[in-house]
């Protein structure tokens, strides 16, 4: 096993430990950025998927917008699977990580405003 993958790895179960419930998400998302920074992956929390290509793209274009797309999907598969049950059941329609993170930050706006300043 290369020592990218072992490091990815172990990252990621940073977040396994303990699944977003509310309580710890100040926590949680400072643990996701980290994971997905070290994955290369953080951008999906701020860019948005642009409109799909056209057919007549330029290859780089189309390589460009595929990429994101994955990054997207594999990005929201994470934050579900380290989410509890009740707040997967309402987040697993939500198709994109950063329509799920401004869900989030205004659902715990008022514990994270508490926490910054204790």
């Amino acid at each position: 096993m290369s020592s990218l993958n072992h490091n990815t790895f172990s990252l990621r179960s940073v977040l396994e430990k303990e699944k977003l419930n509310g309580s710890n998400f100040l926590e949680w998302y400072r643990n996701l950025r980290i994971v997905l920074r070290q994955e290369k992956r953080d951008y999906v929390l701020e860019k948005v998927l642009p409109e799909k290509y056209r057919s007549n793209a330029p290859q780089s274009d189309k390589n460009a917008w595929d990429k994101h797309s994955n990054d997207v999907v594999d990005v929201t598969c994470l934050m579900l699977a380290t989410m509890n049950s009740d707040l997967q059941k309402q987040y697993e329609n939500v198709a994109s990580p950063i329509e799920m993170i401004t869900s989030l930050k205004a659902m715990f706006q008022e514990q994270a405003r508490t926490e910054r300043y204790l």
